[in-house]
């Protein structure tokens, strides 16, 4: 990975200058820790700060075409760059590095924008296309690398994370309070709105033209969830066609001139993709997460999927005063108010990786999204059944098997369940049936901000905010399909892949490499029949086939423990750090214009005086709250801290400097590269 910014014009407007290129950059010199270069042309500038995975040597940014006429910054990995190269030098293209993000820059001049659904990658990237004038940002098919934008008087302001975009000058930083209340009720402000007033998320598998009156976004792929007739005809052959597929997912993404290694939660996901590594003649070092609370720790599983493997491991024990102490760093890396602390111990986990001079892993997300792993769609299957006879009491005690992990006693009485998941019992015809109940739910966290108006509250309705990043055919799909969707849409790329995973391994200079998100191996499983991923309440009905060939029964069969961090128990315990009580002081939201003062006091009272002793949502609104707290607290002392950030950067000169600017009386034409 690394990190990317950039500024486009206005044909009559100045040019963009080198100080605003290399503040943006410095705020990003953490996705790319290796390097840093620089284009200024006469209306687009261009930024890079590199992470080299692949040609260490040579593949320094921006970089150009053969007549320096299209220019490309990139974020990312195109993992069948050597197929796509042969090809692309067949055609004609000479290339001039060994990165394989050059293919991106050559298949735009190849295909245009028929270019990104040939590429096998995860990836963010920006082509400034000098012969036309336009400029063009392009994400991924899972939206696994960020890209955020911006338009400003007289120009287009990009980067890979929104403080970039602040650092530059062109953008003020300003929280939007609607998706402020998103994020409050599905964790997330789903594209492409973010949690900052102005600034716009590249959807997932979107690009977006710039250069013209306005800007042009096409989606240049979506899901395809219909169920493939000429698809395999036993389970047994779909294990057969799934460990081919992500077998070769594996091998591309082992593929870079520095070692690889792998996350190992001792869950399926993982301890699959790790021993098919070790399979393929890989030696991953591998990387967990141990707790001091039992209620979140899996060490054991973990350790036995280790001594099978023979994997060289570390491990990292996260306690709750680990938590409390590194809320901050993180807030200031995911960019956002957070409903959880789980993306803490992640990147504590990510620290420990670079500790040991590791740039890349591969990791188990996007499994459970693809393969009907999740609680959420188990629900949503006791739910239908539920309502065909909505007197049973039966029924509604199979949540007692969906939450297995959940304590005993009252908390998994039939009387919890039925109150919780039988509103709007009958509604099954709602495409978000299967994750309305949470959203609601959730969004009684959002007690603690200020109301909405009536027209607001309406764009923050979840079918608003989902409805355009959804299959076309959304209604028409399956239960478990429009499930699968939503869960795709709502969460797997604006918050687990970004807070738990890109924001948090970038923190350390990580990239996270996903081979079940792979473009094949996501296609292959979307078009599976239903009961080849749930059967009954079994989950992974598939994966657990294949994984029964490699891991022992105990693993293959294990049932799925959601990874979880402790959150209230960890920031108001007695012995908290000392800002948790400074930033919730009820002085603090005296006329905010963002918190409601009297039920944030209320809620914080009530932490405070019980320890951290909450109910879940509370927990989450209390966290949701400080996160917020902290996240103002960064954007406060952005000036200061961009300016200690410049300094670093300037240690070392940049790699790659190119002023095509025209010259100028008082300005000197610069041209530098490696």
């Amino acid at each position: 990975m690394c990190g990317i910014a950039g500024i486009l014009v206005a044909a009559h407007a100045a040019a963009p200058e080198l100080v605003e290129l290399r503040r943006m950059a410095a705020l990003l010199q953490h996705r790319g820790p290796d390097g840093h270069g620089f284009l200024l042309d006469r209306r687009c500038g261009l930024a890079h700060t590199r992470l080299s995975l692949v040609d260490l040597a040579g593949g320094a940014q921006p970089i150009a075409n053969e007549d320096a006429s299209v220019w490309l910054v990139a974020n990312g990995e195109i993992f069948d760059h050597v197929e796509q190269r042969l090809e692309l030098e067949r055609l004609g293209h000479r290339f001039r590095t060994r990165s394989d993000v050059e293919v991106l820059l050559h298949a735009y001049e190849q295909w245009g924008e028929r270019a990104w659904a040939r590429l096998n990658g995860q990836f963010a990237a920006a082509i400034w296309d000098a012969r036309s004038q336009r400029l063009l940002l392009v994400r991924d098919r899972f939206g696994i690398v960020p890209l955020f934008w911006a338009e400003t008087d007289h120009a287009i302001v990009f980067a890979s994370e929104a403080k970039a975009l602040f650092a530059g000058g062109r953008v003020p930083a300003r929280l939007d309070p609607i998706a402020l209340h998103e994020v409050f009720t599905m964790w997330s402000a789903p594209p492409p709105r973010s949690v900052f007033a102005g600034v716009r998320s590249v959807a997932p598998a979107e690009a977006i033209e710039f250069g013209g009156t306005s800007p042009r976004p096409t989606t240049w792929w979506r899901p395809d969830l219909g169920v493939r007739s000429d698809g395999p005809r036993t389970l047994a052959e779909a294990a057969d066609a799934l460990e081919a597929h992500l077998r070769r997912a594996v091998r591309l993404r082992l593929c870079a001139d520095v070692p690889v290694g792998a996350y190992l939660s001792g869950g399926l996901d993982s301890s699959l993709t790790t021993a098919l590594a070790v399979q393929e003649g890989a030696s991953p070092q591998t990387f967990a997460l141990r707790f001091e609370d039992a209620a979140f720790d899996e060490t054991e599983p973990q350790r036995r999927v280790q001594q099978l493997l023979g994997t060289r491991h570390h491990e990292i024990l996260c306690r709750d005063e680990d938590v409390c102490a590194h809320l901050p760093d993180v807030v200031w890396h995911c960019e956002t108010p957070l409903l959880r602390t789980a993306p803490v111990p992640m990147f504590l986990l990510s620290r420990l990786v670079q500790r040991h001079h590791i740039k890349a892993v591969l990791t188990g997300e996007g499994a459970d999204e693809l393969l009907g792993g999740y609680s959420v769609f188990l629900e949503d299957k006791v739910r239908r059944f539920w309502a065909r006879q909505p007197a049973s009491t039966a029924r509604p005690a199979l949540f007692r098997r969906v939450h297995d992990f959940v304590a005993t006693g009252d908390q998994r009485s039939g009387a919890m369940w039925h109150a919780f998941y039988g509103k709007d019992l009958g509604a099954v015809a709602d495409p978000f049936h299967s994750h309305r109940v949470r959203w609601e739910n959730g969004a009684w966290a959002t007690r603690v901000l200020r109301p909405l108006g009536a027209a607001e509250r309406e764009l923050t309705a979840p079918p608003v905010a989902l409805a355009a990043l959804l299959p076309v055919d959304a209604h028409a799909l399956r239960p478990l399909a429009q499930a699968q969707a939503t869960e795709l849409a709502s969460f797997l790329s604006p918050y687990l892949l970004a807070s738990q995973g890109d924001r948090v391994a970038l923190a350390h200079g990580v990239e996270a490499r996903y081979p079940f998100l792979d473009p094949d191996v996501a296609s292959f499983c979307n078009g599976l029949p239903d009961g080849w991923k749930l059967r009954g309440l079994r989950t992974k009905v598939v994966l657990r086939e294949l994984a029964a060939r490699h891991l022992p029964p105990d693993v293959a069969q294990r049932r799925k423990q959601p990874y979880r961090a402790p959150v209230a128990s960890a920031l108001f315990a007695p012995g908290r750090e000392a800002y948790v009580d400074e930033l919730l002081a009820p002085a603090r939201w005296r006329d905010d214009e963002y918190v409601d003062a009297k039920a944030a006091a209320l809620l914080v009272a009530k932490a405070q005086r019980s320890g951290g002793r909450t109910s879940e949502r509370e927990a989450m609104a209390l966290c949701g709250l400080l996160t917020l707290q902290l996240l103002r607290e960064h954007l406060r002392h952005l000036p200061s801290r961009t300016d200690g950030l410049c300094r670093q950067l300037d240690r070392r000169p940049p790699d790659v400097m190119h002023d095509r600017r025209p010259v100028t009386p008082t300005r000197q034409p610069t041209e530098h590269a490696p």
